[in-house]
């Protein structure tokens, strides 16, 4: 069985100051995450406790180079980095990266023994058009390194459409996707893909945390904004570790 996973990503948030909050996350029976700015990694790395692990939030597909203002996996991983996020929408409309990047990525990831966080979703657009599965089977496909296990992947359905938005996919709609995802990974990995973690991602709060856990192949979640205060993020996490 998956692992359950508790992913918070900070995004362009965070100045040490907010490193205090760190004390108040984590839990002893599921896997905790918080992904803050690079500037904060090795810090937050030192002072998060044994039940809360640190991550970056991108990483370059080379190992070093002339690549002014990137960061390659082996840094993050020097850092105190377990885990990395690669592929999330932002990064895919904000930088026009492709699936095929964000697999080279996550294979850098692998090689520098990070568990890559490999995000994929739909537009509203895409949704509307009624091509939502297989515009997620195709980013999967494409974004997934062939050699990806439950022991060192991770897979985010976050719906381009409910991020930082307000907006909620349905339970129905999260285990239409999830179930859809789970048969593609099976299809592809066998027995290794039921181990995948699928982590749900969209306006994830502690109000709605318990109904979506409660959703079929869900094993987690990738928040935002709910992930910058341990009064918000907690509550997610221990939602997660009663479901």
């Amino acid at each position: 069985m998956p692992r359950k996973l508790a992913a918070g990503n900070w995004k362009m948030n965070g100045t040490t100051a907010a490193l205090s909050e760190l004390a108040s996350i984590g839990h002893a029976d599921i896997d905790v995450l918080i992904c803050p700015p690079a500037t904060l990694i090795a810090a937050a790395a030192a002072a998060a406790g044994d039940g809360l692990s640190i991550g970056g939030q991108d990483c370059h597909t080379g190992i070093s180079g002339a690549h002014t203002g990137d960061i390659a996996a082996p840094m993050l991983a020097d850092a105190g980095a377990k885990y990395v996020i690669v592929g999330h929408s932002e990064r895919r409309t904000d930088h026009g990266e492709t699936s095929e990047t964000v697999r080279a990525k996550a294979e850098a990831a692998l090689a520098a023994g990070l568990t890559p966080i490999i995000c994929i979703g739909e537009t509203l657009a895409e949704r509307e058009a009624g091509a939502t599965l297989q515009i997620l089977t195709d980013q999967l496909a494409a974004s997934t390194p062939d050699d990806a296990t439950g022991a060192n992947t991770v897979i985010a359905y976050e719906p381009v459409w409910a991020i930082g938005t307000g907006l909620v996919a349905t339970t129905d709609q999260i285990a239409e996707v999830h179930a859809h995802l789970r048969a593609d990974l099976t299809a592809r990995f066998g027995a290794a893909g039921t181990d995948i973690a699928l982590l749900y991602g969209g306006s994830v709060k502690a109000a709605n945390a318990v109904e979506i856990f409660a959703t079929p192949e869900v094993n987690g979640a990738l928040v935002g904004g709910a992930s910058l205060k341990a009064s918000d993020f907690q509550p997610i996490v221990d939602a997660l570790a009663a479901s």
